[in-house]
């Protein structure tokens, strides 16, 4: 019985996934469940570590103890602020074991942003390392209810005591397991409802993925360096290994300068990465060290077209783009030949995964052209799998869902053969003078460039085209920030884009604003209103944008 088929028997009686986990402990228990790299500079297990999942259970049972003492059980909500180190993965699963859902917390929230998530979220304890007391005991007093503290240092302490009985309850396949709230690159972040039926189909999932992401049972051991707050590394990868008797390999975060020994030390099989990641490696000097792994393919998305082949052929393994998002972690992939890498492929549409492509009045447009992504699994049971719903806005969550269709917010076309191709987000569309830019296709270009580290491009206002196309550009190490690059940059573009995407104005800054997971936050970096003739330091070469 494969993975898939055995999850949905076991799902219809409400499996849970510590029942889960125990059966891979029953079939693998010497096998290593989590792993950490060495590093010296780090303020935890410098050595590196490794738990198998015998040990992993014993410390799950021990911890899932002291939380049925202290009072916690079904519908509670703990806010895990613990970093990517293992416990945050053991604390989980003890969470959930008892109907708990757990609540990442972004380690680079500020105490305002915080108390934002523990408030909204209703969470009645917060579990937290000693580096960020501060932080959460100020978050705290900005909080209009009590929530439980309880700072994580090693040491035996007992949980602080929420209830003076033992909570019990029915947990099914429908027990919110997990709230993952989005990046909040506009607005408020939306509170994501995962349930165990979400997790453990995602899971599935992506041990089946098949083609050259084929997994083996007991054998691989995934590399990933994504934050466990997101649903990447804390929810797909995870379930996935456990599903399997694989082995997570969770270092603190990405470091291009240890990463083919980290990757060796570890003995890891695949990686998860995104697209800074290949330019990362990329610039890295050669060393005989980095084709020495045992790495079989990646996993991520975001690669720039022009960097695909150019890795491969340095580092001797496929990156397999993919496609997927919290709301609905059922991942695409473009694991079958022809992959058409260079070309932003993701993926074909498959069973449990259908996707139309849909124009601005939500009609579905022909191959080729580019609209809306849309997704469902299917006609006649379309949210199977997906999140419960944004947390206290079910009118978010059913706009999201008009016309039975899970709107995604990518841009994307599809080709004749069924591949779909990623465009950009939606909101990353530039509007000028009828035309329609996507920024990814100017980053692209420019991340090409040597003397170009990080790069984001954005809309701004324009009298008379409705809006321009600013480049922000960090410049790589050594190089001077001038108008004299800015023209190199502007006529290398010139030579790859027709004329109207090439940008008008650079920008040159020391860093962009990031997310946790090192995406780019592109509404941070200026006002939408920003009138560019007044910002110091900008670059105009408006006049030199015209048809050849």
């Amino acid at each position: 019985m494969s993975t898939s088929r055995a999850f949905s028997y076991r799902m219809s009686d409400g499996y849970k996934k510590l029942h889960v986990f125990r059966e891979t402990v029953s079939k693998f228990p010497q096998n290593t469940f989590i792993a950490v790299p060495s590093a010296k500079d780090r303020d935890y297990y410098e050595s590196g570590f490794e738990l198998s999942y015998t040990e992993a259970l014993k410390q799950v049972d021990l911890v899932k103890g002291k939380l049925l003492n202290a009072g916690y059980g079904v519908g509670d909500r703990v806010a895990l602020a613990l970093d990517n180190r293992p416990e945050h993965i053991v604390y989980k699963l003890a969470l959930n074991s008892l109907g708990i859902s757990c609540v990442p917390v972004n380690p680079d929230y500020r105490s305002a942003e915080l108390s934002y998530l523990l408030e909204h979220s209703e969470s009645a304890l917060i579990i937290y390392l000693k580096k960020h007391e501060e932080k959460v005991v100020e978050a705290q007093t900005l909080i209009n209810k009590s929530i439980k503290l309880w700072c994580f240092d090693g040491k035996e302490k007992k949980i602080p005591t929420l209830r003076n009985i033992q909570v019990k309850g029915d947990i099914n396949s429908q027990t919110e397991t997990s709230l993952l709230y989005t990046s909040g690159t506009t607005g408020r972040p939306k509170g994501c409802r995962l349930s165990n039926q979400y997790e453990l189909m995602t899971g599935a999932w992506y041990a089946e993925l098949g083609g050259m992401s084929s997994m083996r049972f007991g054998h691989e051991r995934v590399f990933n360096p994504l934050p466990l707050y997101h649903v990447n590394a804390g929810i797909v990868s995870l379930l996935g290994m456990i599903l399997l008797g694989g082995c997570q390999i969770q270092p603190d975060r990405f470091h291009p300068k240890t990463f083919w020994n980290d990757a060796i030390s570890t003995r890891a099989t695949i990686i998860h990465y995104l697209g800074v990641v290949a330019p990362m490696l990329l610039n890295q000097p050669q060393d005989p060290i980095e084709r020495a792994h045992f790495i079989r393919f990646g996993l991520g998305a975001g690669v720039e077209p022009g960097l695909h082949k150019v890795f491969e052929n340095r580092f001797g393994f496929p990156l397999i783009e993919i496609w997927g998002m919290t709301e609905m972690v059922r991942v695409l992939a473009a694991n079958k030949n022809p992959r058409k890498r260079g070309t932003r492929a993701m993926g074909r549409p498959v069973p449990g995964l259908e996707v139309e492509v849909r124009d601005e009045r939500d009609n579905k447009v022909p191959f080729g052209v580019t609209g809306e992504m849309v997704v469902r699994y299917s006609s006649k049971t379309p949210r199977l799998g997906s999140f419960l719903g944004y947390l206290k806005d079910d009118e978010a969550t059913e706009n999201a869902w008009r016309g039975g269709w899970f709107h995604t917010g990518d841009s994307v076309y599809q080709a004749e053969d069924g591949m779909l191709h990623f465009v950009d987000r939606i909101k990353n569309i530039i509007r000028r003078s009828g035309e329609n830019i996507a920024a990814a296709e100017i980053e692209g270009v420019l991340q090409e460039c040597d003397q170009v580290a990080q790069v984001a491009v954005i809309p701004v206002p324009d009298s008379i085209r409705e809006e321009e196309v600013l480049a922000c550009i960090v410049p790589a190490d050594g190089i001077v920030p001038d108008e004299e690059l800015a023209k190199i940059l502007f006529d290398y573009c010139n030579e790859k884009l027709s004329y109207f995407k090439v940008p008008a104005w650079f920008n040159f800054r020391p860093e962009l604003p990031k997310t946790g997971s090192q995406k780019i936050q592109k509404h941070m970096i200026f006002d939408k209103n920003i009138d560019p003739e007044k910002v110091e330091g900008m670059i105009d070469f408006r006049s030199l944008k015209r048809r050849s």
